[in-house]
C-alpha cells in the first residue's frame, strides 16, 4: 500500500468518525447530563490515547513528562476538555443537531478573526467575503432551527458560537505548544479529568453506569469523538505529500453528518439548513483557496 493510499484511508476514517459527532452527542445526552458526559467520556478518551501512545512506544514518555509539562497541560486543559466541551455539549443539549453542528463548524472563520490581534495577520478582501458568507450561513441555519423546534433557543445558539471562539483560541495556543501532539492531548485530558469529576459530582452525581446505553454512549464519545479521530487525522497528514488535497476531505463531514442526523435522530432536514451549511463551507473554501494562492505568489 502506497503512502498516499494510506493517508487517504486515515483521512476518510477521520472524516467518517467526525461525521458522527452531532448524532453521538445528541444520543448520549438522552442518557446522561452534560457534566456526566464530559467526565465519563474523558475517562475513555484518556484510555484510548494511552493505548495509542503505548502502541507508538511513547506512553512512558507521556507519563514521565506529566510534571514537567504541567504548565502547558493545565493551561490548555482548561480550554480542552473543560470549557470547550462544557459549552459545546450544553449547546447540543439546547439546539437541534442540524443547527449546533454547522454553527460549530465556523470555528475556522473565528480563527481568522482571532489571528488578527493575536498573530498580527491582516484580513484580505477575500477573508472578509469568506467570513460574511460563513456568518450569513449561521443566520440561515438559525432560521432552519426555528422551523425544526418551533422556537430557537437563543442562549443555545450563543453557546454554539462561543464554542467556536474557545476552539479557535485553543488552536492558537496549541501552535505555541512544544509537546508532541498526541502526548499533549493525553496530558491535557489527564489534568482536566479531576476538574470534570468534581464538577460532575457537585452538579449531577454519578451516571447510571449499570445501564449499557450510558456506558456505550460515554465510550463512543470518549474514544472516537474526543480521542483517536484526532490521531487518524495526524497520521493522514504525516503520510501524505499533498496536505491541501487531503485537507479538503474535511468538507465532506458536515454533509454526511446531516444525513446521519436525519436517519438516526429523526430530525426533519430543512432546506435552509443545507443553504446555510453551503454558505459556511463556501466561505471556508474561499478563505482556504485564497490563502494558498497568497502563499504561492509569495
Amino acid at each position: 500500500m502506497s503512502s498516499e493510499t494510506r493517508a487517504l484511508g486515515y483521512a476518510l476514517t477521520a472524516v467518517l468518525l467526525w461525521s458522527t459527532v452531532a448524532t453521538a452527542f445528541k444520543v448520549a445526552l438522552k442518557f446522561v447530563t452534560v457534566s456526566q458526559l464530559m467526565a465519563g467520556a474523558s475517562v475513555f478518551s484518556i484510555l484510548a490515547l494511552a493505548g495509542v501512545l503505548a502502541i507508538r512506544g511513547e506512553f512512558k514518555a507521556a507519563l514521565t513528562r506529566l510534571w514537567s509539562d504541567r504548565n502547558a497541560a493545565i493551561r490548555l486543559a482548561l480550554i480542552n476538555p473543560v470549557l470547550y466541551y462544557a459549552v459545546l455539549f450544553e449547546a447540543y443539549d439546547r439546539l437541534p443537531a442540524q443547527v449546533a453542528q454547522p454553527v460549530n463548524y465556523t470555528w475556522a472563520i473565528t480563527l481568522g478573526l482571532l489571528s488578527v490581534p493575536f498573530l498580527g495577520h491582516k484580513l484580505t478582501r477575500w477573508d472578509l467575503i469568506g467570513m460574511l458568507l460563513g456568518y450569513s450561513g449561521v443566520v440561515f441555519i438559525s432560521l432552519a432551527g426555528k422551523n425544526v423546534s418551533g422556537e430557537l433557543d437563543g442562549f443555545g445558539l450563543f453557546l454554539a458560537l462561543a464554542s467556536t471562539l474557545l476552539w479557535a483560541g485553543y488552536w492558537l495556543l496549541n501552535t505555541r505548544d512544544s509537546r508532541p501532539p498526541i502526548i499533549g492531548l493525553f496530558q491535557n485530558f489527564v489534568y482536566g479529568l479531576p476538574i470534570l469529576v468534581v464538577w460532575m459530582l457537585w452538579a449531577d452525581g454519578m451516571p447510571a453506569l449499570a445501564n449499557w446505553q450510558v456506558g456505550a454512549s460515554l465510550a463512543y464519545v470518549g474514544v472516537f469523538e474526543m480521542g483517536i479521530t484526532f490521531v487518524f487525522w495526524q497520521l493522514a497528514m504525516h503520510h501524505t505529500n499533498n496536505a491541501s488535497r487531503i485537507g479538503t476531505l474535511i468538507f465532506l463531514s458536515p454533509f454526511i453528518s446531516l444525513f446521519l442526523i436525519h436517519f438516526i435522530l429523526g430530525e426533519p432536514l430543512q432546506v435552509m439548513t443545507f443553504g446555510g451549511l453551503g454558505l459556511i463551507v463556501g466561505g471556508l473554501v474561499l478563505q482556504q483557496r485564497m490563502a494558498r494562492r497568497k502563499v504561492a505568489v509569495a
